[in-house]
């Protein structure tokens, strides 16, 4: 039987925080920083700030989220999966990708750590490509950053 994953917009709160603190500690044991600098900062009012939770069976076993750069770019920002393997990433960012069109954007940027190489595959898997590091990852040496045109 094949689970159907259903994808929620909502703000991150109380109620998502339990998989937000997942995707912290998973983060923290592989490379030893959680990346919740980079999340504490945003502008939930902004009308251009997307946060998703994927569900299962009413159980929360994913999240992504996308803030803007500027009026045409947004960063993909906190993907996670809880199982890897059952398409919740790609479900995930395939439905960011279509939100992120209809707000404005044209492109997609993100970054990973080189380390992190199964995000790395995913990433490439969904049509991704390398491009220069930016903004704060500038000059970060563990840093990769990644492009997408949604065009």
């Amino acid at each position: 039987m094949i689970e159907s994953i259903s994808i929620k917009i909502t703000n991150p709160d109380e109620k998502v925080a339990a998989i937000i603190d997942e995707l912290s500690a998973n983060l923290y044991l592989r490379f030893g920083s959680d990346g919740k600098n980079s999340f504490t900062d945003w502008q939930y009012e902004n009308s251009k700030f997307v946060f998703v939770i994927a569900e299962i069976d009413n159980e929360i076993v994913g999240c992504g989220a996308i803030r803007p750069i500027d009026d045409t770019i947004g960063e993909v920002k906190r993907m996670y999966s809880k199982f890897p393997g059952k398409k919740i990433g790609q479900t995930i960012l395939a439905f960011l990708e279509d939100k992120a069109k209809t707000i404005g954007f044209t492109d997609l940027v993100l970054e990973t750590r080189i380390k992190n190489q199964d995000a790395i595959q995913f990433y490439q898997k969904q049509g991704y490509k390398v491009i220069q590091n930016y903004g704060k990852y500038s000059d970060r040496p563990e840093a990769i950053c990644f492009g997408k045109s949604l065009k």
